[in-house]
C-alpha cells in the first residue's frame, strides 16, 4: 500500500513538472536585459488562483440570474395569496351577514313564542286565581245560607212558643197571677227571640253586603282578564285570516269538543244569588280562554317562515306559462330561486310523511304539520331527513337543486290545508304581520 501510495505520488510530481516547468521572463529595459524566474509552485498557485477567480465568477453570474427568477416566482406567489386572502375575506364578510340575519330572524321568532307562553302562563295564572276565589265565595254563601236557614227555623220555634203561651193565658184565665207571670215570663223569652231574629238579619244583611263587594271586585279583574284574552284571540285570527284560512275551519279540525251537538241558543241569565253575575263572566272567560289555547296550537303549526334565508320569486302561486312548452297552466306552488346548494328549513314543527323522488318534483320532502296543513319541497339537490321523522323549526331538510322537470337550480315550495293549495307568499305576509306586532 505504502508502495502504490509513493508511485501515485511520483507521477502527480512528474506531471506536474512536466505541464509547469520552471520559466523565465527576459525584460529588457535601456539596453539593460533582466531575468524573472517563475517557480513551478508559483505557476501552481497562479493557475489555483486563475482557475478560482473564475470559478467564483461563473457561480456568481448563475447565482445571481437565478436570484433574480426566485424573487420574480416569489413576488408571483405573494400576489397571488394576495388575492385569494381578498377573496376569502369577502368570503367571509358574505358568511358574516348571513349569519347576522339567520340569527335576527330566529331571535326574533324566539322572542315571539316567548311573549305568547307568557302571555298564555300569564292568563292560565289569573284563571286560577279567580277559580279559588269563586269557590272561597261559594263557601261563604253556602254558610251564611245554613244561618239564614237556622235562624228562621229559631224564629219559627219562637213564635211556636208565643203562640203556645198566648193558648196557656187564655187557658189560664181562672187564676190570674199564674197567667200574669206566665205572661211575663213569655213576654221576655218573646223579646229575646225578636232580638237575636233582628240580629241574626242584620248579620246576613252584613253578609250579603260583603259578597257584592267581593263580586265587584273579582268582576273588574275577570272582565280585564276577558278582554286582554279577546284581543289576544283577535290578534291571532288576523294572523290566520292573512295566511288566508278561515280561522272557524282550523278550530273545527283542531277542537277537543264532542262532536254531535245542537239545539236552541237560549242565552244564561244571572239566577238573583250572590256572585251569579261573576259565575256567568267567568264561564264567558274560559270560553274564551279555550279559544285562545286552540289558536296559540294553531299558531304553532303554522308555516310563516320563508325556507330559505335569502330568495327571489321566480314563478309566483297560480295561472303562469309553463317555463318549458310555454303553455298557459295552473302553478300550485311558488317558485324561489337563490344559490344552488343552499339550505332548506323548515317553518314550522311537524312530521316527515315523504322523502324521496317524486317523478317531476324530482326530490321531494313532505311535512304533515297537524289541522290539516302540509308543506312540500321540490327540486332539491340532496335530502336529510327520512319518513316518520320528527322535525321542528328551522330544521334543515335538505339543499336546493334543480332535480325532475326544473330549469334551473330553486325550491318548488307548496303550502296546504285539507288537500287544497294555498298562495304561500300570504303565509309570509303573516310571518312579517306577527313581527311587527311584537
Amino acid at each position: 500500500m505504502a508502495v502504490n501510495m509513493s508511485n501515485i505520488k511520483g507521477c502527480i510530481s512528474g506531471m506536474l513538472s512536466r505541464l509547469f516547468p520552471e520559466r523565465q521572463i527576459m525584460l529588457r529595459s535601456a539596453g539593460r536585459v533582466s531575468f524573472v524566474t517563475l517557480s513551478k509552485r508559483f505557476q501552481l498557485c497562479a493557475v489555483a488562483a486563475t482557475l478560482t477567480f473564475v470559478g467564483w465568477s461563473s457561480f456568481a453570474s448563475i447565482n445571481y440570474v437565478l436570484y433574480e427568477q426566485f424573487i420574480e416566482s416569489k413576488d408571483n406567489q405573494v400576489a397571488n395569496t394576495r388575492l385569494a386572502y381578498r377573496s376569502l375575506l369577502s368570503q367571509v364578510a358574505s358568511y358574516q351577514q348571513k349569519f347576522i340575519h339567520i340569527t335576527g330572524d330566529l331571535e326574533s321568532n324566539h322572542t315571539m313564542m316567548l311573549g305568547l307562553v307568557k302571555k298564555n302562563a300569564s292568563l292560565q295564572q289569573n284563571l286560577k286565581t279567580v277559580s279559588a276565589k269563586l269557590k272561597h265565595t261559594e263557601l261563604e254563601r253556602e254558610s251564611v245560607l245554613a244561618v239564614r236557614q237556622s235562624l228562621r227555623k229559631k224564629l219559627t220555634v219562637s213564635e211556636n212558643v208565643v203562640r203556645s203561651l198566648n193558648s196557656q193565658n187564655f187557658a189560664l184565665k181562672d187564676n190570674l197571677e199564674t197567667i200574669e207571670a206566665d205572661l211575663q215570663v213569655a213576654l221576655g223569652e218573646r223579646n229575646e227571640a225578636m232580638f237575636n231574629g233582628t240580629r241574626m238579619r242584620r248579620q246576613i244583611n252584613e253578609l250579603d253586603s260583603r259578597l257584592v263587594e267581593l263580586e265587584s271586585s273579582e268582576q273588574d279583574a275577570v272582565d280585564q282578564l276577558t278582554e286582554r284574552t279577546i284581543n289576544l284571540n283577535n290578534s291571532m285570527q288576523r294572523v290566520v285570516e292573512l295566511a288566508g284560512i278561515n280561522p272557524e275551519k282550523i278550530l273545527q279540525i283542531n277542537s277537543n269538543l264532542p262532536k254531535g251537538q245542537g239545539g236552541p241558543f237560549i242565552a244564561a241569565k244571572p239566577d238573583g244569588k250572590p256572585a251569579s253575575k261573576l259565575k256567568a263572566s267567568l264561564s264567558d272567560l274560559e270560553r274564551h280562554l279555550l279559544q285562545s289555547e286552540g289558536l296559540q296550537d294553531i299558531m304553532g303549526r303554522l308555516p310563516l317562515a320563508p325556507p330559505l334565508t335569502s330568495y327571489r320569486v321566480t314563478s309566483p302561486f297560480g295561472k303562469r306559462r309553463d317555463p318549458i312548452n310555454k303553455k298557459w297552466s295552473a302553478h300550485y306552488g311558488l317558485d324561489m330561486g337563490s344559490p344552488y346548494k343552499a339550505a332548506v328549513y323548515v317553518a314550522a314543527p311537524g312530521i316527515v310523511k315523504y322523502a324521496g323522488w317524486k317523478g317531476k318534483f324530482g326530490k321531494m320532502i313532505e311535512i304533515d304539520h297537524g289541522s290539516g296543513l302540509k308543506t312540500r319541497f321540490g327540486h332539491l339537490h340532496k335530502i336529510f331527513v327520512k319518513k316518520g321523522q320528527n322535525v321542528n323549526f328551522r330544521d334543515k331538510v335538505g339543499l336546493l337543486g334543480s332535480t325532475g322537470r326544473s330549469t334551473g337550480a330553486h325550491l318548488h315550495y307548496e303550502i296546504s290545508f285539507n288537500g287544497r293549495n294555498m298562495n304561500p307568499m300570504k303565509f309570509f305576509k303573516a310571518g312579517r304581520y306577527v313581527f311587527q306586532e311584537k
